[in-house]
C-alpha cells in the first residue's frame, strides 16, 4: 500500500463518480443530506470545479487520496485564512473498503505536512462527530489533541449535531 495525495483535477470526475455512489450509505451518517444531482457526473463536475476556483484564489486545497494511483477518498484543507490566523480546517473521507488499513491516517499525515511546509500555516483544526472513533482515532494519531465541544456545529445526515474539535499546531512556528 502506498497512500499519496494530489490536487483533484476534472479528469478524476470519473473515478469520484463511481466511489461516491459506491459509497452512498456508508457515508451518509457522516456528512450533510446531498440531493440526487450530488451523486450524477454533472454535480460532480459542479463541486469540483468550485473547489478548484477556490484553489485558485488560496481559499481551500482540494486533494484526492490515492492508494497505488486508484482513487480512494478526499482529502481537503478547507477555508484557509491568512493575516494573523495562518490556519486551516481539515476534512476527509475514505471509501468503505479502505477503513481500518491506515489510509486515512497517512493522507492526513501528508496533508499536514503540506499545510505546514508548502502553505506556512500556523494551525490545523478538524471536527469529527462525537460518536466518530475512527475518525478521532485518525487525527489522534497523528498529533491532534482535543480541545472542546461545538454544539450543533454542523448539519450532518439532516439534523444538527454536536462535533468534537480538535487541532495540530505547526511544531515549527512561523
Amino acid at each position: 500500500m502506498t497512500v499519496t495525495t494530489r490536487l483533484v483535477t476534472l479528469d478524476d470526475i470519473p473515478a469520484l463518480v463511481d466511489l461516491i455512489n459506491a459509497n452512498r450509505e456508508f457515508l451518509a451518517p457522516w456528512e450533510p443530506t446531498r440531493d440526487a444531482d450530488y451523486y450524477t457526473v454533472e454535480g460532480v463536475t459542479t463541486e469540483v470545479r468550485a473547489a478548484l476556483e477556490r484553489d485558485a484564489e488560496g481559499r481551500t486545497l482540494p486533494h484526492v487520496i490515492l492508494d497505488d494511483d486508484r482513487i480512494v477518498g478526499r482529502i481537503t484543507l478547507n477555508e484557509i485564512l491568512r493575516g494573523p490566523c495562518q490556519w486551516c480546517s481539515l476534512g476527509y473521507w475514505v471509501a468503505a473498503t479502505e477503513t481500518g488499513r491506515g489510509v486515512a491516517s497517512a493522507a492526513v499525515r501528508g496533508m499536514i505536512r503540506v499545510a505546514f511546509e508548502e502553505l506556512g500555516l500556523h494551525r490545523i483544526q478538524a471536527g469529527t462527530l462525537l460518536h466518530n472513533g475512527g475518525s478521532q482515532r485518525v487525527l489522534e494519531r497523528n498529533g491532534f489533541t482535543r480541545f472542546g465541544v461545538a454544539p450543533e456545529y454542523l448539519r450532518i445526515a439532516g439534523r444538527w449535531q454536536d462535533h468534537a474539535l480538535y487541532q495540530l499546531l505547526n511544531p515549527q512556528p512561523m
